[in-house]
This record gives C-alpha cells, sequence and structure tokens, in this order.
C-alpha cells in the first residue's frame, strides 16, 4: 500500500476541505465525516487517481448521498416514535435576506440545480468539472446554473442586477 505524503495531504485538505465540506452539505447532516473519510481513502489509496480534486469530490458526493439516505431513514423512524414538537422560538421577522430563507430556498432546488450552484459558487468548479462530475455537458451544467439562480431570485424575491 502506497501512503500519499503528509505535506501533499495537507496542502489537498488546506486546499479542498472547505469546499468539499459545503459540497456534501447538500445531502447529509454531517457532512465533515464525509470528507474526512474521503481524505483518509485517498491517503491509504494503493495507486493514487490521476485527478485528485475529481475523485475527491465523485467520493464525497457518493458517500454523502449515502449517509443522507441513511440519516432520512433514521430521522422518519425517530420521527414517528417521538411525534411531531413545535418551534421554541417565534420566527425571526427581521428585514432582509434571512440566512434560513436562503438556505431552505437552495435545499428546495432539485437536486442537479442545487448541486451545480455549491459546486460553482463555492466548490470553484468550471461548468466543465461540474458536467464531468455529474455525467452531463458544460452547457447543460450552465442552464442548470442559470436556472436555479432565476429560482433563488424569484423565491428570495431578488431582483436580478442590471449591467449597464
Amino acid at each position: 500500500m502506497t501512503v500519499m505524503g503528509p505535506h501533499h495531504l495537507a496542502k489537498l485538505i488546506d486546499a479542498h476541505a472547505a469546499a468539499l465540506t459545503l459540497y456534501a452539505r447538500q445531502w447529509c447532516p454531517a457532512p465533515e465525516d464525509v470528507v474526512q473519510e474521503a481524505f483518509v481513502k485517498l491517503s491509504t489509496s494503493a495507486v493514487p487517481p490521476d485527478n485528485e480534486v475529481g475523485w475527491l469530490y465523485r467520493v464525497v458526493r457518493n458517500a454523502a448521498i449515502s449517509a443522507g439516505r441513511a440519516a432520512r431513514r433514521r430521522q422518519r423512524h425517530e420521527a414517528e416514535a417521538a411525534g411531531r414538537r413545535r418551534d421554541w422560538f417565534l420566527p425571526s421577522d427581521g428585514v432582509g435576506l434571512d440566512a434560513r430563507t436562503a438556505a431552505a430556498a437552495l435545499e428546495a432546488l432539485p437536486d442537479e440545480q442545487r448541486e451545480t450552484i455549491v459546486a460553482h459558487l463555492w466548490g470553484g468548479l468550471t461548468f466543465e468539472q461540474i458536467g464531468a462530475l455529474s455525467g452531463v455537458s458544460s452547457s447543460t451544467a450552465h442552464r442548470r446554473y442559470l436556472a436555479a439562480l432565476e429560482t433563488l431570485r424569484r423565491r428570495l424575491h431578488v431582483p436580478c442586477p442590471r449591467t449597464t
């Protein structure tokens, strides 16, 4: 078994862990665990992948989807056992964009649009990279991105910025 050097692994973690965590967050409640496991797999792989960053995104995506499914199953079972509870606090009536509202709008997007938004805005991936990751063309990834932005603007009541 070939072990990746600690300096190289540290550089990868510093450069990509935060974006990978955000990327995984759209599918599972414990994205940090999923990202950590991906880096462990990478560091202990016998043959390092040709494209380490692409490999990390693929491993994180698959693990996060699986972890999310497991969490939803567990949550469904717990909810049935405990029953529904009312909120402890009243929602805020503040002015401006509310983080919870924005997160809910992002979560309500179709999976492929949400994935594209997160991968591009927070992950810094190009549409070509997103297309390869999702199994679609770069133009399809770009169309998903534009559709997601339009949906978010509509749901959050944010007008499209005018260009001069």
